[in-house]
């Protein structure tokens, strides 16, 4: 007999879009689930689906001990399959292992240590920041200059820039170095890059056996560090392929030949660029070998009808996607709802916040009683929402509104706040309610 298309399907890490294109396809379908992702339960898990726990599923030992136990082997499976940033070396490593096609662990690494991506990038004569790695960013004190008058301090693997910073001195660095050292950081080796001005471009595509099959550039409202320092929500939309071919035009060329250099050949990419509005020049930034992170699955849906995920598990499992792009009029964006760090108390529902002119899809992603970070980074947030409307102004407009009404019905208690001053909040949080003693009325 003939052997069927593969069906037997192993997930590294939760993905909603991605278990439910196995589902659709009718595939067998094993997820490996860390415990922290476990713990957060905002992603749900279709009943089809098989479930490993383990402590890190960013470990080889712990994912392969873990499929020891119960008893798959490397014939278990025929397709191996992971968006999980901290997981593409593993997973490529495992694929090997498992005698599987996935995107090989040399080629992974080009897509996590931004030090290694940008000396590929430069050695193929593209324009990028110049980097520098930092051993121990625990022990600057080797380092006497900068090597430009602003530089971005950044994890050599990090992710939606967690702890990425601009410093622009030698004494601001060793500042930043000693917070990091009291913090007790886990991740140390950093690198330092030459900070480059401009729009933050993000390119997201497919590709199989070589080919763009599919990219989708857009641009962030404000760039990524630029929204970190602010303050401000990220947000951002991807361009119309017809009322902006200009924009295609310009950075398609770059974004190819981008991953040549990196030696990507099957898979998902999501790329960053810095376009100078002055000179029309783009500067390749960095490059994940998986899908956008934010709402770029359900932008990209909306807006293109392609579905990203889908795409990604039938590359998976050696299939060519097959595409009905179909481009939709008008501006289509996402964007984050944020608060400062603190408890949640309570915030608009998701349905109240659907109601707002244009929102099309919201995920309010943190529950109440948890509580959100003060580190610094882009993925910090309480939820996100996509919003359409007829032009890219109108749509920054919507952004603006929404966030003006949501950001006052938040209701969190703030860190480092004095007996006193949780006495002053929580007569404001509930006007009227009186919570001191009377001996008669």
């Amino acid at each position: 007999m003939e052997n069927a298309s593969p069906r037997r399907i192993l997930i590294v890490g939760l993905d909603r879009y991605g278990m439910r294109a196995c589902v659709r396809l009718g595939l067998e379908v094993t997820v490996v689930c860390g415990t922290a992702v476990w713990d957060q339960g905002h992603i749900a898990i279709p009943d089809e689906v098989t479930v490993i726990r383990v402590d890190d599923h960013t470990s080889a030992e712990a994912v392969l001990m873990a499929l020891a136990r119960a008893g798959l082997t490397s014939g278990s499976f025929d397709a191996v399959y992971t968006t999980a940033e901290d997981s593409l070396v593993m997973v490529g490593l495992l694929a090997a292992h498992l005698g599987l096609p996935a995107v090989p662990p040399d080629v992974a690494v080009r897509f996590r240590d931004k030090s290694v991506q940008k000396r590929e990038i430069r050695a193929a004569g593209l324009a990028t920041a110049g980097a520098v790695v930092v051993d121990d960013v625990h022990d600057v004190a080797g380092i006497t200059e900068l090597g430009s008058a602003k530089a971005v301090l950044k994890p050599v693997a990090g992710a939606a820039t967690e702890r990425t910073s601009v410093v622009s001195s030698v004494a601001e660095l060793r500042r930043r170095s000693e917070e990091y050292r009291r913090q007790g950081t886990r991740q140390r080796t950093f690198v330092l890059e030459e900070f480059v001005r401009g729009e933050e471009w993000i390119a997201d595509g497919v590709l199989f056996e070589g080919e763009l099959l599919f990219c989708a550039l857009g641009r962030y409202g404000d760039p990524c560090l630029t929204a970190v320092d602010s303050g401000r929500p990220l947000n951002f939309r991807h361009f119309d392929p017809a009322d902006e071919s200009w924009a295609y035009d310009r950075a398609l060329p770059v974004v190819t030949a981008s991953l040549a250099a990196l030696g990507l050949r099957d898979g998902m990419f999501h790329m960053e660029l810095f376009h100078d509005p002055e000179t029309g020049a783009l500067t390749f930034g960095e490059c994940a070998a998986r899908r956008g992170g934010a709402l770029v699955q359900e932008v990209v849906h909306a807006k293109f009808n392609v579905d990203l995920a889908a795409c990604a598990i039938q590359v998976a499992l050696g299939r060519r996607p097959e595409l009905d792009v179909r481009i939709r009029p008008g501006a289509i964006g996402g964007a984050y709802l944020t608060a400062g760090p603190g408890l949640l108390l309570d915030c608009p529902s998701a349905d109240q916040v659907m109601a707002r002119p244009g929102v099309e899809f919201v995920r309010i992603e943190r529950p109440v009683g948890e509580r959100t970070p003060a580190v610094s980074g882009t993925d910090h947030r309480i939820g996100q929402f996509m919003v359409a409307a007829g032009t890219a102004e109108e749509l920054q407009q919507r952004f603006d509104k929404v966030w003006a009404w949501f950001g006052p019905q938040v209701k969190i208690v703030p860190d480092g706040l004095t007996s006193r001053e949780l006495r002053a909040l929580q007569s404001a949080l509930r006007p009227g309610v009186r919570f001191g003693d009377a001996l008669w009325r």
